[in-house]
């Protein structure tokens, strides 16, 4: 436990302003970056009810709700500077004990913004002169979930981004390899270098090798000057190859060629090509099925596949799905400008008793499209129902509404541990009031992975 005098010492240094309440919403500390942005001292503030001061803000939401709110852009104070708040309440013996809200001036992150324009601009002047070239987006930090078969996923990658070797990433449509592969390239020693991505599907087969290769000038019909293809491109960083599943054979040769010798030639010309590049391949597809029925070389095969990660579906990690959801919230309300806080206890039942076929972009799309229509601070059941292939009505409380046995089932064991408690006479009352027995709650808490430590 870190000194009192320590703890005050930290918060008054930090740069962003931080604001706390107790249960009741009386404002009981603000730090002085909060006095700077908002022009408040700290003896008029402390004398204030969060409540009667800013009831629409962040922190009021928090403590009302008992649900973080993340990147709620309001204004605040004297000064009515421009902010952008992150609350959440303060848990204490299962109790709302307070809340407490951080929030940053919107002057501060224009200028980030203003300086990744710079760079942006710096990027597309070499993109001008010599192609696209980019920077990977994201990090491992960034891969949301703490299932087991997720965070063996990212064991792994960790590992493969220590070295240069090949990697193969599998696993259905939408369930981030490419998020994956920007993530090696990023925690590996090549992070300064280009991240070029190509998608083999996307691309005729006519154009692949070109793109992929490039020519000089006179190689073919239309090649009026000489181009650059993705390989060089990537020289000094990572290639990201994706479906490479639907490369053709005679592609697949030359791709191998690449590979053991680290160089090529442009279409039409006859000067060896020399690169280092680390390539990082994926499919949804069965390779080795593939191979078996002559699709695809297995020497490729074998020498795409040093390091072989297997991302598992939505449906195998559902254990993530509320992080997921609650990040996928946040932005898309940046995108749409909205300020929805979350999903009902309903809602949130209905996402995970869907199989989701199409994974983690099904799941974007979903709640995008029901943030475009809804009015409301929190996605409900009822507006999510025609997108998860739900029969529902007017209202959830309606004695004929229709909705999956197995969710009506989990819902009521929610609803009574969050009214009975989820200690152990908690589950007993509970297991009476469903009238059964203490071993079934037990056996279906365990079914419906529900997380009995949020109650």
């Amino acid at each position: 436990m870190l000194p009192i005098a320590m703890l005050s010492a930290i918060l008054d240094s930090v740069q962003e302003a931080i604001e706390v309440t107790d249960r009741d919403g009386n404002i009981i500390y603000v730090n002085p970056a909060f006095c700077r942005i908002t022009g408040l001292s700290f003896e008029e503030r402390t004398k204030q009810n969060i409540f009667q001061a800013s009831p629409n803000g962040a922190l009021a939401l928090a403590l009302k709700t008992g649900v973080p709110v993340k990147g709620y852009r309001t204004r605040v104070g004297g000064s009515n500077a421009e902010v952008i708040s992150n609350a959440v309440p303060i848990i204490i013996n299962n109790e709302i004990a307070g809340a407490v809200v951080i929030f940053q001036h919107i002057t501060d992150i224009i200028k980030l913004v203003e300086e990744l324009k710079k760079s942006n601009s710096m990027l597309r002047s070499l993109s001008d002169k010599y192609g696209q070239v980019t920077r990977s987006k994201y990090n491992f930090e960034q891969i949301k979930g703490s299932s087991q078969a997720l965070q063996e996923c990212i064991r792994i990658s960790r590992q493969a981004a220590r070295s240069s070797s090949t990697v193969l990433l599998l696993g259905e449509s939408g369930t981030g390899k490419e998020l994956f592969a920007h993530a090696i390239h990023q925690a590996s020693s090549r992070k300064e270098g280009p991240f070029i991505v190509i998608n083999c599907a996307a691309i005729p087969e006519t154009l692949l090798e070109s793109e992929l290769f490039g020519h000089v000038r006179g190689a073919f019909t239309g090649a009026v000057k000489d181009k650059i293809g993705k390989f060089e491109l990537a020289h000094g960083g990572t290639l990201f190859l994706d479906e490479i599943g639907d490369m053709n054979l005679l592609l697949q040769a030359k791709l191998l060629r690449v590979l053991q010798e680290r160089e090529f030639e442009r279409i039409g010309g006859t000067r060896p090509v020399a690169v280092d590049v680390r390539v990082i391949a994926a499919t949804n597809r069965n390779l080795k099925q593939l191979v078996r029925q002559g699709l695809f070389r297995e020497d490729l095969y074998y020498r795409l596949n040093v390091v072989e990660i297997n991302l598992p579906p939505l449906r195998e990690r559902m254990d993530d799905l509320e992080e997921l959801a609650n990040c996928m919230v946040v932005r898309l309300n940046r995108k749409l400008g909205k300020k929805i806080i979350g999903l009902t206890q309903e809602a949130m039942l209905a996402l995970r008793s869907y199989h989701w076929p199409g994974n983690i972009r099904e799941l974007a799309n979903v709640l995008e499209r029901v943030m475009v229509s809804s009015d409301s601070n929190l996605i409900s059941y009822q507006e999510l129902a025609p997108y998860l292939q739900v029969k529902h009505r007017e209202t959830s409380e309606a004695p004929d509404d229709i909705m999956p046995l197995d969710l009506l089932e989990r819902l009521m064991i929610e609803k009574a541990l969050q009214k009975y408690g989820a200690g152990v006479e908690g589950k007993r009352e509970t297991a009476r009031q469903l009238n059964i027995s203490l071993a079934t709650l037990y056996n279906k808490i365990k079914k419906y992975r529900i997380n009995i430590s949020k109650k």
